[in-house]
């Protein structure tokens, strides 16, 4: 009887999964990455088709910003992220309604045999899963602990790490649905949402941000300018995520935003002290800053009736002897350094159009630097005025 029941249910297995099936993701939401592709039910009357069977010929609807992969047994087998219609050809269940007619019979015994040996159960695992590859928005982010982050400032001399703290959010795309199913979400039964990698993406991230800031601080950029640089921290990022992230998750970062950054209050103390101080290197500064003070006093010298003003302006001309400089000195030196000529930087070189550069290419109209460099008669390629091989002089 045992053989008997499997060969019928091997036989009504085998029957009910010759229909043509049709596949389709109803949505995919922001929080949802990946899900199990569904079976649209019609009318007809196959309602005892074998679970996760497809048979040859089924079609997939893909929608704009998915990705469809197709597992068979276990293995990737089929991948697609045009939209469109995609139609499953080589399936191993084959379908009486898709293909040769005869060969379709035949491999339908060969499945019914093999089924019966089953207990009349398909031996086989097909899935359609759905990959979300849009932009993945609103996952924010926020540095418990302080960052260094270095602050160079060549006008003052100024180069010092200091500690931020900053928050905001930044979002991601799939790029490589493949790497992302083999390692991060494998064949579930459902739905995979963003929520169960959240906490490890942040921990990575906020630990990626201190050599991302180095490579930021190396720019030039100050910390307080970060929000307006955000393109140049993303690039960073995935600079230094580029093997965890890109070679493995198969994500890369497409933005990230920065809503507030603040340093710690004694080294924003000490930057503003140091950057006061270098701008009294100025004569011009200087001077401006005595001159000031000199007012100052001589308004509340005129306000002191205690004391009488003419013991205030004794004081603050004793000052400014002591001082070694007044501000009519210093005004006449930064009268002095305007009118001499600038000095071109060592290595430098003039434009065409009238600007100074020490690089390989004008920043202002893009035209190279011109080459200094001529080939001698005997053929090797010198700086110098004459030939390092032969002695020739330059001819050019």
């Amino acid at each position: 009887m045992g053989l008997i029941q499997a060969a019928m249910a091997a036989g009504g297995s085998v029957l009910a999964d010759q229909w043509r099936e049709y596949f389709y993701c109803p949505a995919l939401s922001n929080d949802t990455l990946l899900t199990k592709g569904e079976k649209k039910a019609g009318r007809g009357s196959n309602k005892k088709g074998s679970d996760n069977v497809i048979s040859d010929g089924s079609i997939i609807a893909i929608n704009e910003g998915q990705c469809m992969i197709l597992v068979d047994q276990g293995q990737i087998t089929e991948i697609c992220a045009e939209a469109g219609e995609f139609v499953y050809d080589v399936s191993s269940e084959s379908s009486i309604f898709y293909g040769n007619l005869s060969e379709s019979i035949v491999n339908s015994f060969k499945e019914f045999g093999k089924r019966v040996g089953f207990g009349g159960t398909a031996p086989k695992d097909q899935r359609v899963y759905f990959i979300n590859t849009k932009e993945i928005l609103g996952n924010k982010y926020g540095t418990v602990n302080p960052v260094p982050f270095r602050v160079v400032d060549t006008n003052i001399g100024l180069d010092m790490d200091v500690s931020i703290k900053c928050h905001g959010e930044y979002s991601y795309r799939v790029v490589d649905p493949v790497l992302f199913y083999k390692n991060i979400c494998g064949n579930v039964e459902g739905s995979f949402s963003k929520d169960k990698i959240d906490s490890q993406l942040k921990s990575e991230l906020l630990t990626a941000l201190q050599p991302a800031f180095a490579k930021i601080s190396e720019m030039g950029i100050r910390y307080s300018a970060l929000p307006g640089h955000t393109t140049e921290i993303a690039n960073a990022l995935n600079e230094v995520l580029s093997d965890k992230w890109a070679g493995f998750y198969g994500i890369t970062i497409t933005s990230f935003g920065v809503s507030s950054v603040t340093a710690n209050e004694e080294d924003e103390k000490t930057i503003k002290e140091l950057q006061r101080a270098g701008a009294l290197r100025n004569p011009n500064m200087a001077a401006a800053t005595i001159a000031s003070a000199q007012a100052q006093a001589m308004q509340d010298a005129a306000k002191n009736t205690a004391a009488g003003p003419m013991m205030a302006f004794a004081g603050m001309n004793m000052a400014q002897q002591a001082g070694g400089m007044n501000a009519n000195q210093l005004f006449a030196m930064g009268a002095q350094q305007q009118a001499q000529p600038a000095q071109a930087p060592a290595g430098s070189w003039t434009c065409s159009c009238g600007s100074v550069n020490t690089g390989n290419f004008c920043p202002s109209c893009g035209a190279k630097k011109p080459t200094t460099s001529w080939t001698c008669s005997c053929g090797t390629v010198n700086e110098g005025n004459f030939c390092t091989s032969c002695g020739s002089p330059r001819t050019n």
